[in-house]
């Protein structure tokens, strides 16, 4: 393996000719952290202070600079990955992580998803079109409330019903009786359903210890995939609960990612699929937040183009999305995506279960050319 075989993209807010200079110190802020001509040992020079390897210069004043890291100053620690691409520097106001690479054996020993784009959809046995995702809302529902929402949504045809991310241990559905109840109401679909099930995905929560009886517990009544948010409870719990249960599947939610300067392509897209989500859910552009059409289809392409032989990660745009924009996202997408509606499907109340059929029918429906 490449000594410095990880790869790192910075974006640079500084007057070009003071690039070069903020590059090298960049270098060593991210791998020895301290003034190389204060390293006694040559070896750990040659070995693991980091090297800039190009600059360039960017028409908006700002300069790409391409950083190579030392494999040996990451051992084999998702956290420490992060902490060594972006640690110190997401300190500074004028840098950015816009991409990274990392060796194939190091990229291998992470792991990637479980189960990827093909294992997703043979959970749910759907080929040949976007899978559908929906969230039980709001905190505060109790776990009667849930079912029933599992009930109409999976008797509506939805492949994933999952908890909103917000769901923890809340007195009004704490978690065991939450999964027993939600994951019964789905079972009682899927018993009436021939090919296609619905899957349930509760919300993982606290430490890795806790996540780990949660997903005992939660297995235990049959569920075969969950929600974890990786930025709150850190890259190396997912990377850890990946390697425990090897054949469940993890959806990343993407809260918190967006509180450092690391371009979503390159933490949603690259990073969490890296360290094992099977889906990631991102926010789409026209919504409720601010993402552009084109950073979200670099989430997209990363989630799912080749890289290092890891299997690709199914990318789910959300937040805000409504049936009537499906078409479009299932163009922007294709067919290897998940969508996912929320708030829009149950704003239908008492209608829920039409409104829930409505989405489902958008997805499966082939366009023809006078609707692309």
């Amino acid at each position: 393996m490449d000594p410095h075989g990880i790869r790192a993209v910075y974006r640079l807010r500084v007057a070009a000719e003071d690039a070069p200079r903020r590059a090298r110190v960049l270098a060593l802020e991210q791998s020895i952290e301290m003034p190389a001509e204060a390293v006694l040992d040559a070896g750990v020079l040659e070995r693991v202070a980091a090297r800039v390897e190009r600059i360039e210069a960017l028409a908006d004043g700002s300069s790409l600079a391409r950083i190579a890291l030392a494999a040996e100053s990451v051992g084999e620690e998702p956290g420490q990955l992060l902490n060594m691409l972006f640690g110190n520097s997401s300190l500074l106001p004028d840098v950015e992580l816009v991409d990274v690479d990392v060796p194939e054996a190091l990229a291998h020993r992470f792991g990637g998803p479980n189960l990827g784009i093909e294992g997703l959809r043979s959970l749910v046995g759907v080929i040949g079109r976007p899978l559908t995702c929906t969230a039980l809302k709001p905190i505060g529902s109790t776990p009667g409330q849930l079912a029933a929402l599992c009930r109409t949504f999976a008797a509506a045809g939805i492949d994933v019903i999952k908890d909103d991310h917000g769901w923890a241990d809340q007195a009004s559905a704490p978690f065991a009786q939450r999964v027993a109840a939600c994951q019964a109401a789905v079972d009682e679909v899927n018993a009436a359903r021939n090919g296609t099930v619905t899957l349930y995905a509760p919300s993982l929560f606290g430490t890795c210890t806790q996540m780990l009886r949660q997903i005992e517990l939660a297995r235990a009544r049959g569920v075969r995939i969950a929600l974890i948010a990786p930025m709150v409870c850190g890259v190396a719990t997912l990377n850890g609960l990946r390697r425990e249960h090897p054949d469940f599947a993890f959806i990343a939610h993407p809260s918190l990612a967006g509180v450092g300067r690391i371009a979503p392509a390159a933490l949603l897209g690259r990073l969490f699929r890296l360290f094992g989500a099977d889906a990631v859910i991102f926010p789409n552009h026209g919504g409720r937040f601010t993402y552009a059409r084109e950073v979200c289809l670099a989430i997209a392409q990363a989630s799912r183009a080749a890289w290092h032989g890891l299997k690709p990660a199914l990318p789910v745009p959300a937040g805000g999305m409504s049936v009537e924009r499906v078409p479009e996202l299932k163009r922007e997408y294709g067919d290897n995506c998940m969508l996912l509606i929320g708030g829009s499907l149950l704003a239908a109340r008492e209608k829920l279960y039409e409104r829930s059929r409505e989405f489902v029918e958008a997805v499966a429906r082939t366009e023809t050319p006078a609707d692309a």
